[in-house]
Formats: C-alpha cells, structure tokens, sequence
C-alpha cells in the first residue's frame, strides 16, 4: 500500500524561506507505507537516543526532551514540503499532541535506521528535499544534545565528547559528512 502522495518542494540549503512557502511543489514523490512510517518515525527516535543516558554525556532532563520536540516542530517552518508534510504527519497520527517517541534498544539501531532513510531518500526524493531532510534530523539532535537546564543558555555549553561523538555518527548514517 503506498501512502498518498506527497509533494516534495525546497531550498538550496534546506532550510526555511524567510519568503514562505513555494506555490506549486517542484517534485512529487510516493513512499510505501513503511517508507514512510521509516520517515516519519526518525525524529522521534532521535530525540530518544539523544535523551538517553550515555557514558560521558550530562544528565538530560525534561528541558532536552522539550528541546528535541520543539526541534520537530520547527519542521513546519522548513522550505521543504518532505519536512514539513513529515512533521505534519507526526502531529496528525498524535492528534495535535506532541509526537510519542519509541524506547530504542540502542543508538545501533537508530544509525540503520537513519542509513535506512538515506537508501529511501536517495531512490525517492528530490536530492534537495532528501538533504533538507536529513539536515533537519541532524538538527533535532544537535538541539538535544545543546540542551540544558533553562538557566543555562545553550550558547555557553560546549558539547560533550559523547554527544560530539554520537552527532558525528548520525552525521555520517544520515550521509552529511
């Protein structure tokens, strides 16, 4: 069964247009079901392995839980209709409530997962929206593990070793480095 179809549009960068939204989508593009649960499920699953407690990372507390949601939701700001019909998608299955996120067995997993989505992305979206994508993902990461206690501003934190680590691993599985 393919899902329905979903119309692919972007920027250069992957990032959002201070403009808006494009008018008519660039690309269309269709992904089976479990493409797209694969697609949609990956945010999620970030914010989890990010959360999770790690040898050398600091403590994550509810603020880098909230910090990999608010990094989701900031995928309707995105120039790209993949991301933002992902973060729809999301939100839809959840009624409007913030995504459920999966207990991971292990960051192992969640690395297939993302090579998984590269393989998808590389046969079915457009390079630009496939990048947009995958930037996004990383970005969801790279909020969580930035992120702290709210007296702290995440600008004077540096990375920990194991977060510089597992975000260069993502880096990698998610085919940005």
């Amino acid at each position: 069964m393919l899902a329905p179809e979903v119309p692919m549009s972007h920027s250069l960068a992957g990032e959002p247009s201070a403009a808006g939204h494009r008018a008519v989508p660039l690309t269309t593009a269709r992904y089976s079901a479990a493409e797209w649960d694969l697609l949609t499920g990956l945010p999620g699953r970030v914010v989890v392995a990010a959360t999770a407690p790690a040898p050398g990372r600091s403590h994550r507390g509810v603020s880098a839980g909230l910090a990999g949601l608010e990094a989701v939701a900031a995928g309707r700001g995105f120039d790209s209709d993949l991301v933002r019909a992902v973060v729809a998608t999301i939100y839809a299955r959840h009624d409007g409530a913030p995504p459920r996120v999966e207990r991971l067995t292990d960051v192992v997993d969640l690395l297939a997962a993302c090579r998984a989505a590269v393989r998808v992305l590389d046969r079915r979206a457009d390079p630009a929206d496939s990048a947009a994508y995958r930037q996004w993902v990383q970005s969801v990461a790279a909020r969580v593990c930035q992120a702290g206690p709210p007296e702290a501003p995440a600008c004077d934190r540096p990375l920990a070793p194991a977060d510089r680590r597992f975000l260069d691993r993502l880096g990698g599985a998610l085919g940005l480095r």
